[in-house]
């Protein structure tokens, strides 16, 4: 996972926003713990409160469950909630794209190769550069 400094969105926000990524993808699973606050803070380089706050995030969400004394844990039927957040999210993307466009005047044919442009050079830059 990483966390883009100079992204407008909140840090706790990208992390929020990749870890339900990750829960989605399979990554994480129903029952698997999260890394610590502090493993998490130190691996990303931020401050563990943020991480925290993160953890919280996802808790109040149903994504997390805390484990006391053990840390956060993968709640069951996450994954399910992860995917409808993450098809949200895109869905939600893809609305003001459109919307931006609509409001430049674009037309749906220029919008649609904007949008093949931006999956392809997604495609190109994932199999240049496994994470």
């Amino acid at each position: 996972m990483k966390i883009d400094a100079d992204n407008p969105v909140p840090i706790f926000q990208q992390i929020v926003d990749r870890l339900t990524a990750a829960v989605a993808a399979g990554i994480y699973k129903s029952g698997e713990m999260v890394p610590s606050v502090r493993q998490q803070a130190v691996h990303l380089l931020v401050n563990p409160n943020t991480v925290q706050r993160a953890y919280e995030h996802l808790e109040r969400e149903g994504v997390l469950i805390s484990r006391r004394g053990n840390g956060m844990e993968v709640a069951e039927g996450a994954k399910a909630l992860a995917t409808n957040k993450s098809i949200a999210g895109v869905g939600e993307a893809f609305a003001q794209g459109i919307e931006a466009g609509k409001a430049a005047k674009l037309s749906r044919t220029t919008i649609d190769g904007l949008y093949r442009k931006a999956w392809n050079g997604h495609n190109q830059t994932d199999s240049e550069n496994p994470s």
